[in-house]
This record gives structure tokens, C-alpha cells and sequence, in this order.
């Protein structure tokens, strides 16, 4: 299992790839790049994208918002991406084995339930995606981030995980 150390959690509070404010740009911008695999990261984005008319190849979700109870329109926009589901464990601030495994495995349709947390999930599916794929997460109080998986980007995330703590 990886965990985050404090001093790597500032450089994820900045976007790692391109930050829209609203999920209409981030839409507008995801169907111009036609990317071989969509992946959502967190209950919010999944349900903005399918309730902009975009399907995730992937959904990463928890069924919690800000670590609260997604609220039932969010729940339900989730629950109407039908794909095969897969549940793992996480806890918040690490990326365990399950879900590295989940995301590496990944045949679309795809929705990984996380008991847990999915915080750190951008991550590994960064690393697992095929080149050109587009991974898109919140930021919080911020908008939608649309991260286009290329080599110099999955550079930059071995990178950053490298500086994690291994644990059992």
C-alpha cells in the first residue's frame, strides 16, 4: 500500500493536468479530443459527465461528496452508468493494491466502488490508462480537471508516487 506523506499533499492541491471551472468547457473540450478511454474520478464528475451526455469508459466512485453522503441526484446519475462493477477498499490518503489492480484491469464498462476513499485514485489511473486516454477529477471549490495521459505525464506521477510511504 502507498501512503500520501504531508509534504507531497501540497503538490497534489494543485491541478495536474488543465482546470475547467465548468463541467460545459471540460465537456466541449473532452469530445474535441475524442480520447481512446474516458476515466471519471469521484461520484460528482461521473454524474456532470453522463448528465452532459459524455459515458465514462471507467468510473472510479465512493457514493460520497467531501467525504458526506452523495446526495440522491448525484447517486442516481451514478447508478444509471451501467457497467460491470468491482469493488475494492481504499482508505483515504493511499492507493492500496486493489484499486492499482482494478484500474490495471480495467476492460470497459467499468465502475470501481470504493470502500473508503477514492482521493488518490487520478493517480494509478493515469499509469494504467492507454496514451491519449483522458482522466477527469474534481477539484474541490474549483471545477473539473481533464488530465491527457501521455508519457511525460505518467512520468511526472511515477514521480510523485515514488515519494510515497510504502506500508503493509
Amino acid at each position: 500500500m502507498l501512503k500520501l506523506p504531508d509534504e507531497v499533499r501540497q503538490l497534489l492541491k494543485r491541478p495536474l493536468g488543465q482546470l475547467f471551472p465548468n463541467v460545459t468547457a471540460a465537456i466541449e473540450r473532452l469530445r474535441q479530443l475524442h480520447p481512446p478511454r474516458l476515466i471519471a474520478v469521484g461520484d460528482v464528475v461521473t454524474a456532470e459527465l453522463i448528465e452532459g451526455g459524455l459515458r465514462p469508459d471507467v468510473a472510479v466512485v465512493d457514493m460520497k461528496v467531501m467525504r458526506l453522503p452523495a446526495d440522491e441526484k448525484t447517486k442516481r446519475a451514478v447508478e444509471t452508468f451501467e457497467a460491470k462493477v468491482v469493488r475494492v477498499e481504499n482508505q483515504a490518503g493511499t492507493i492500496t493494491p486493489g484499486l492499482r489492480e482494478a484500474l490495471g484491469a480495467a476492460k470497459p464498462p467499468l465502475k470501481i466502488v470504493v470502500e473508503g476513499e477514492e482521493d488518490l485514485a487520478t493517480l494509478p489511473a493515469v499509469l494504467s490508462a492507454p496514451l491519449g486516454s483522458a482522466v477527469v477529477y474534481g477539484q474541490p471549490g474549483e471545477g473539473l480537471v481533464l488530465v491527457e495521459v501521455t508519457e511525460p505525464k505518467r512520468r511526472e506521477i511515477e514521480m510523485l508516487l515514488k515519494q510515497f510511504k510504502t506500508s503493509q
